[in-house]
């Protein structure tokens, strides 16, 4: 069997989490780890060497794009591509996203059956 995609999925809102993880399910070629903030996906990181960030954007106590800046500093961790994960639908916010480092902006509320189609596509 191939090596599983592996993604590091930070949300704060864990109705959000759980339909990301029942969406990423119906694929087998993931293998995720969630976490309910950024400080927590600092933690994981350290052990964890994902394939691709998917980032929500409005967090309580440290935002997606800061979050994002802080795992750039860890080894490792500086071109591994990022997903933004957003209700915030307009363009020029997208645009800020895309300049922040993201290779892609899903706008939520998102599509759980072409959730997984959108990250193989943008890899």
């Amino acid at each position: 069997m191939l090596n599983k995609i592996k993604i590091l999925h930070v949300e704060d809102d864990a109705d959000i989490r759980e339909i990301t993880e029942m969406s990423l399910s119906l694929n087998d070629k993931f293998d995720l780890v969630q976490c309910p903030g950024g400080q927590e996906a600092l933690d994981v990181a350290v052990d964890y060497r994902p394939d691709v960030l998917l980032l929500d954007v409005m967090m309580p106590a440290m935002s997606g794009e800061v979050l994002l800046q802080k795992l750039r500093l860890l080894d490792g961790y500086a071109d591994i591509p990022a997903i933004f994960m957003t209700a915030r639908a307009q363009k020029t916010e997208q645009d800020t996203l895309i300049a922040a480092g993201a290779i892609k902006v899903i706008i939520k509320p998102f599509d759980p059956m072409t959730l997984s189609d959108q990250i193989i596509e943008v890899l």
